[in-house]
């Protein structure tokens, strides 16, 4: 699309929906699965049209891993150096079990591209990512030396709450033929809240 002019209405609302479109359809078949001609079906617009906003298939998928890149990374920017050590860890590991709730295509399609050895995201997570997860398990170790928390090896900490909340949007299918009818999130809080209280007691 071009660049040199502020997008229209109806052409805000036509990369809006080529997005949502491939959120969809690379959620459900990964990048390598996904056609141009599939992400246009679905955002019901001819193949040339989907191509006047985005060149590529590649464009489109790197348009929403930016965009969830950000999104992922909120909940861990607002653990709080000031707050209740308990409370701000507990806090987070709510934030991350509602998105796999509320987000489970893009919680799969970030899972796909890291499978996949996240050729459109590497900078982005050796960079932002790891800056990120580096100032937090600072803060995290400064409460383990001062006795408010358990001491743990703090990035593995982080690592264990990526695993048991994004489980619950990746291996959806799984968790949900194991529990029938019943949903998975009504227990998995509860639980996770029991674990890490144990764990982290100090």
């Amino acid at each position: 699309m071009p660049k040199d002019r502020a997008p229209t209405r109806i052409q805000k609302k036509n990369r809006a929906a080529i997005l949502e479109a491939a959120l969809n359809v690379f959620s459900a078949h990964g990048f390598r699965g996904a056609t141009v001609d599939q992400i246009a079906a679905e955002a019901g617009l001819s193949k040339p049209n989907l191509l006047y906003y985005f060149p590529s298939k590649e464009a489109i998928h790197t348009a929403l891993l930016s965009g969830l890149l950000d999104t992922w990374l909120a909940p861990l920017h607002e653990l709080d150096a000031d707050g209740d050590p308990m409370e701000e860890i507990l806090s987070y590991i709510r934030r991350k079990l509602q998105m796999s709730r509320e987000l489970p295509r893009e919680s799969r399609l970030f899972a796909n591209e890291l499978v996949q050895g996240a050729p459109r995201i590497h900078e982005a997570l050796s960079n932002d990512l790891k800056a990120l997860v580096d100032d937090k398990t600072t803060i995290l170790t400064q409460w383990m030396d001062e006795g408010k928390i358990a001491r743990l090896h703090p990035y593995h900490l982080i690592f264990s709450i990526w695993a048991l909340t994004q489980h619950y949007a990746d291996f959806d299918v799984q968790v949900r033929a194991i529990l029938g009818n019943e949903d998975p999130f009504a227990g998995a809080e509860p639980f996770i809240d029991t674990l890490y209280r144990k764990l982290l007691k100090p």
